[in-house]
């Protein structure tokens, strides 16, 4: 068993499915969950892009292993 304390969100997701749920309901709130953490990621990501002012070319330098 893990003894690591709950973290907030899994406290608030307990409580607020206090019920079982559908596989497919089940699966709606995954792919939810997912794409919002996602979409945070993706905006975190572009705001690097921007700060370090990163292109095609930087890129294309990684790819090849260029730094």
């Amino acid at each position: 068993m893990i003894d690591t304390p709950l973290t907030n969100l899994q406290i608030e997701l307990l409580k607020l499915f206090d019920r079982n749920l559908s596989e497919e309901e089940l699966l709606e709130i995954k792919v939810l969950l997912s794409n919002h953490f996602a979409a945070r990621a993706s905006d975190e990501v572009d705001k690097l892009w921007q700060e370090k002012e990163w292109n095609a070319t930087t890129m294309n330098d990684w790819l090849k292993g260029d730094e």
